[in-house]
């Protein structure tokens, strides 16, 4: 399973998804992740909008295998649904 989080430099929710996806790549052998600065690679919204299908209002923007999640709290909810985030 591959994740990659479009984020940028100073948001907090972005800071917040990367912790999310270390401790899944810390607690499952199956996750990696990906971290793509957009303001460092040139990366707009709008270059954004055009994978996704529909307007791109915040970052961070994650997608688990080419799959588009959403947001920070998306991702979260899906890590919580999906791939076991908190279970004890």
């Amino acid at each position: 399973m591959f994740t990659v989080i479009f984020g940028r430099p100073g948001c907090p929710y972005c800071v917040r998804a990367v912790k999310i996806a270390e401790k899944l790549a810390e607690d499952r052998d199956d996750f990696e992740f990906r971290y793509i600065d957009m303001h460092a690679e040139g990366i707009s919204k709008a270059d954004l909008e055009k994978t996704v299908g529909k307007p791109v209002l915040t970052v961070p923007q994650i997608f688990v295998d080419e799959q588009h999640i959403g947001g920070c709290d998306d991702f979260e909810a899906y890590a919580r649904a999906n791939l076991g985030l908190y279970a004890s």
